[in-house]
């Protein structure tokens, strides 16, 4: 029992890790990221409320906004988070990683 719950633990952390891992579609994210705009700036260089996405590194960008999907962290960018798909969060943290930060 506690081998095949030890196995069952590292399958489902791997499967996590490589949706964290996945690269996103740069294109369709600048489409998906229209509404994050409005508090992290047009081109994502950051407001006096939201920080710079431009330039933020693909896999930290992701991690992060799995923790807020997660309901982890600021309640605002948890409710966005939520409404998003894993696929949806790639895509728009390899566009912003496309991007240069200042």
């Amino acid at each position: 029992m506690h081998k095949t719950m030890t196995l069952f633990a590292a399958i489902a952390m791997l499967a996590l890790a490589g949706a964290a891992h996945a690269g996103g579609d740069a294109a369709a994210g600048e489409a998906k990221a229209a509404n994050c705009g409005g508090c992290h700036g047009a081109n994502g260089a950051g407001t006096d409320s939201a920080p710079a996405l431009a330039g933020l590194d693909e896999e930290l960008h992701v991690q992060k906004m799995m923790a807020f999907k997660a309901g982890e962290g600021d309640p605002m960018m948890a409710m966005f988070a939520g409404q998003l798909s894993d696929e949806d969060i790639a895509d728009i943290a390899a566009y912003y990683a496309t991007l240069g930060g200042d």
